[in-house]
């Protein structure tokens, strides 16, 4: 495949049900652009109503025909996510691809309504639940995928840190991001190797988008101050292009389980998406069996894999 991969290179997904979690902006409203676009039946899953709405409507608009659904889900609650993931399953007998999309990066120090640190919470715990609670109708779908969105910041100060997970003796959020996001990769490799042992024909692959210029970034030192969204917009995708690993991770017919879509450009940071790889920690087999002990503890959700 040419480095070149773009949204034109994503095949037909009619019939296809797909949901993606933030889809109301950044990445993951490109995302779930470009599907609704090649025909699936997109699920836009938002914690903001409102703004779900919105990104529904923009997509319509940009997509006629489009056929788009609302489902509220706050990943800082697991009483949301369970409420969540009752109404999918309910709807939705088979499910085709999930993106784990969602997070947030930087934010001053807080907890979910579980207790859990906000980034750990919401871009792994969350994301771990969802995706437990609704494995049972990805299963028995011929192709069917999670697609996990992780970082380059699981490179950055990342470990996981098992004796205070929620960081309560000290707080540094950018350490705490990159466990979140080195989190996201763990989960998905060994999510990806009970799949296989299964012998199931639902895959698990994870993407990143370099640096994207998207609302996440608005923790980010100097983000208030004048010309920064200028600025960033000259040294980072844009979304539509940092959405394109997602995309590739989910709709390329030659993913395999287990691979990791990020840009091709120096560092990772900016091009369009290729197979990379992530630092040896991420593929720690013991560290990732513990990780997902201890998150079926916190979260109460057990996999059937």
């Amino acid at each position: 495949m040419s480095a070149k991969w773009t949204a034109t290179d994503v095949p037909d997904q009619s019939g296809r049900v797909v949901i993606v979690t933030g889809a109301n902006t950044g990445i993951g409203y490109e995302a779930a652009a470009v599907l609704a676009g090649k025909g699936a039946h997109v699920v836009v899953a938002v914690r903001n109503l409102v703004k779900g709405k919105e990104a529904v409507d923009a997509i319509t608009r940009s997509q006629p025909g489009a056929d788009l659904a609302l489902q509220e889900l706050d990943l800082s609650s697991l009483a949301s996510v369970r409420a969540a993931a009752d109404a999918l399953r309910t709807a939705y007998p088979r499910i085709d691809l999930l993106v784990n999309n969602a997070g947030v990066m930087y934010p001053p120090k807080q907890t979910t309504s579980d207790g859990f640190e906000l980034q750990f919470g919401t871009n792994h715990l969350g994301h771990f639940a969802l995706t437990g609670l609704l494995l049972d109708h990805l299963l028995p779908v011929d192709g069917s995928r999670v697609v996990t969105v992780a970082s380059i910041a699981h490179n950055i100060r990342a470990g996981i840190h098992f004796d205070d997970l929620q960081w309560e003796r000290s707080y540094n959020r950018v350490s705490a991001y990159g466990q979140s996001k080195l989190a996201n990769l763990m989960f998905t490799y060994e999510l990806q190797r009970r799949l296989a042992t299964r012998g199931a024909p639902t895959i698990a692959v994870a993407a990143h988008p370099g640096i994207s210029n998207t609302e996440l970034m608005r923790h980010v030192p100097g983000s208030g101050l004048p010309g920064f969204s200028q600025l960033a917009g000259l040294v980072t995708n844009s979304p539509a292009v940092g959405a394109l690993g997602t995309l590739r991770a989910a709709t390329d017919p030659g993913a395999q389980g287990g691979q990791y879509y990020g840009p091709s450009g120096f560092r990772e940071l900016v091009g369009h998406p290729v197979v990379v790889q992530s630092n040896r920690m991420s593929h720690d087999v013991e560290v990732q069996q513990r990780l997902w002990t201890v998150s079926e503890e916190l979260t109460g959700v057990k996999f059937g894999v």
